[in-house]
């Protein structure tokens, strides 16, 4: 392929196939091109940064050697996947990352046909990698799958569990182990390189199955001593004995910033027969990019940014975020309790562990990315008498339900979960969203469930939860910052299943679980202006019910409205099971719920998801005029 001299070799690649038509000695100059444009894309969007950047040169290398689209590349987790994107058509849309109506941050199956598989939770890509490599062979269809995985997604046991089930897809499945931040790997460099070139050549390769088939004439006792024999030696020069084990065929480590080294090796394993293969690369986090470089979280997700001097944009002053207000409460309550102590799965900045760790390290635990042994993990601190909090997002805990149900429920162990990233998230969209929790957990037995309507209230309901010992305890919270309330001073011990009055009137109840409470008194104010008097409760309770306040409530006025940042399953239905083996709905009596809809939702700005939900004050407000309207309608009905 041919490209003039002052034309930027990017703008000649829309897709792979336009990659595969370039010289090899070109490849640096189009990977150079392709970083400055991730940086100049993200600077304008934000998004995840230093991943990506990390990548860019096995982002060229897997495109150019496999015949994506026909070969499967996927990325671990997808925040990585910038670059990827850049060259597979979406480049004229990559400055719409994260945005309404834009190209999602991570990878996603109806964006492109390139994105054979969608992923923004870590771990999983071995596992389907195994399924498209197993599809293909079934069908007899060419084709391989290549999963890209990141060695923080090695954390999970899940990519344990794929690996060792991975033998059967053979020469199809390859995995790529990116190391970029653990040094799992020895030294990198021209003899390392050498040795992985040599480990994958076709001619080691073919002496290997040479003597494999010679030595099978022996005794199976001494053939296999003979594997195992050049299987360890290689171990000792290479690395690699864990994935050999497992029944990967290891190559590396090798410089995957270095393209001299990663072509041959990738090519030699293309034609290989030998499999399923883990090739091992080391690269740099935010490679190219110096700010990036020297910044400890290597720009994992950033704001908008300068590019020149890589200032990130800042939010105007507001009220804490919630994360903080939690990690900074449960501090200080360690300081007094020393049966107090936090787990998080690989988040100690967003769910404000990060906090607690610094005012106490020895009670501090992050054990990677591992949700169902931190949840069992906590399980076994608190049968043990220790006061442990579980802080975990909401869309992660669901990686962990058998271990909640199993290990915590049924036995009726007080762990406590502080619920980060509760209801819609913004930018990163369905796969971040916590609506589920509410569903998930007031369905079982023994658990309590509690959310804050803001900063203050978690503040309680943090202390609450230190203090109920008499089984499992969880409190959801939104993304973002609090609404600005005092933060108190002394934390109050709730009375568990009672919730509060915030406003009183005669006609319309409103009962609000969690952060939607401010539109639920801006509703109010809108119906009080239209003659309707309304009550507002905050009901802070999920699980158990305050019973005798909605009772109270929807014996007294006229449409009683509950609204959640949830989905189906959770306060409305809960509301609506009670009032009807209550009896309460018998004489005329208008219920509405209000919860997330029946759709993942992509990513946009959280007051534009929330107005696509339907849960902002005007939505309330049309609940219970279209509720009265058929109350209406039904009486006159009735007279005539």
């Amino acid at each position: 392929m041919t490209s003039n001299p002052e034309t930027p070799l990017l703008d000649t690649v829309k897709f792979p196939a336009d990659l595969r038509k370039l010289r090899k000695d070109q490849l640096r100059q189009l990977s150079d091109e392709l970083r400055e444009e991730m940086i100049s894309a993200v600077s304008t969007s934000g998004g995840h940064l230093g991943s990506g950047l990390g990548v860019v040169e096995l982002t060229t290398a897997i495109h150019y050697v496999f015949n994506t689209p026909d070969d499967k590349l996927i990325w671990d987790v997808g925040h990585q996947c910038y670059p990827h994107k850049i060259i597979t058509g979406r480049r004229d849309r990559i400055r719409t990352l994260r945005q309404g109506g834009g190209l999602s941050g991570f990878t996603k199956r109806s964006e492109s046909e390139y994105d054979p598989f969608g992923a923004a939770h870590s771990s999983t890509s071995i596992s389907a990698g195994i399924g498209f490599a197993m599809a293909n062979k079934l069908q007899g269809k060419p084709g391989r799958a290549i999963a890209v995985i990141g060695d923080g997604a090695m954390s999970a046991g899940m990519a344990y569990e794929a690996m060792n089930n991975a033998e059967a897809a053979g020469n199809r499945l390859i995995v790529i182990l990116n190391d970029n931040d653990m040094s799992i790997a020895p030294p990198v460099g021209g003899l390392s390189a050498y040795l992985a070139r040599t480990v994958s050549s076709s001619e080691y390769l073919g002496l290997r199955s040479l003597a494999s088939r010679m030595t099978a004439k022996l005794s199976r006792r001494v053939h296999k001593a003979l594997d195992k024999a050049e299987e360890y030696t290689r171990g000792m020069v290479t690395g690699g004995t864990l994935f050999e084990e497992l029944g990967f065929y290891y190559v590396g480590p090798i410089d995957g910033h270095n393209l001299e080294h990663l072509i041959p090796v990738l090519e030699n394993v293309r034609d290989s027969e030998q499999g399923p293969v883990l090739i091992h690369v080391v690269t740099t986090k935010g490679k190219g990019y110096e700010p990036a470089e020297k910044s400890a979280d290597k720009y994992h997700g950033v704001p908008k940014f300068d590019v020149v001097t890589g200032e990130k944009a800042k939010s105007a002053a507001g009220p804490p975020n919630y994360q903080d207000v939690f990690g900074d409460t449960l501090t200080k309550l360690a300081e007094t309790d020393d049966r107090i102590c936090a787990i998080t799965a690989a988040m100690p900045g967003g769910t404000g562990v990060d906090r607690f760790a610094k005012a106490h390290p020895e009670r501090a635990f992050d054990v990677g990315i591992a949700e169902q042994h931190g949840v069992t993990f906590a399980a076994g601190l608190a049968a043990q008498g220790m006061r442990p909090f579980a802080a975990i997002y909401s869309t992660f805990l669901q990686r962990a339900y058998d271990q909640v149900v199993h290990d915590v429920a049924i036995q009726n162990l007080p762990v406590r979960f502080a619920i980060d990233r509760a209801g819609l998230v913004g930018a990163d969209g369905a796969t971040h969203a916590g609506s589920f929790d509410v569903t998930y957990l007031a369905t079982l037995p023994n658990f309590v469930v509690m959310a804050p309507a803001d900063e203050a209230e978690l503040v309680h309901m943090t202390y609450t939860a230190a203090e109920h010992d008499e089984g499992p305890i969880a409190f959801r919270y939104p993304r973002g910052a609090g609404t600005g309330v005092a933060i108190p001073e002394t934390p109050e011990k709730l009375e568990i299943g009672r919730g509060r009055i915030v406003r009183e009137g005669s006609k319309v109840a409103i009962l609000s679980l969690g952060a939607r409470l401010e539109e639920a008194k801006k509703a109010a104010d809108q119906l009080d202006a239209k003659g309707l008097s309304t009550t507002v409760a905050d009901m802070r309770f999920a699980k158990p019910l305050d019973t005798d306040l909605i009772e109270t409530l929807m014996r007294s006025h006229e449409v009683v409205v509950t609204v959640e940042e949830g989905a189906v399953g959770g306060l409305g239905a809960h509301v609506l099971t009670f009032a009807s083996d209550s009896g309460l709905t018998d004489n005329g009596l208008k219920i509405r719920t209000l919860r997330l809809p029946d759709i993942f939702q992509d990513q946009d700005k959280p007051e534009k998801q929330y107005d696509e939900a339907g849960l902002n004050a005007p939505h309330i407000v049309d609940a219970v005029l279209t509720a009265l309207r058929h109350n209406s309608a039904g009486v006159e009905e009735a007279r005539a």
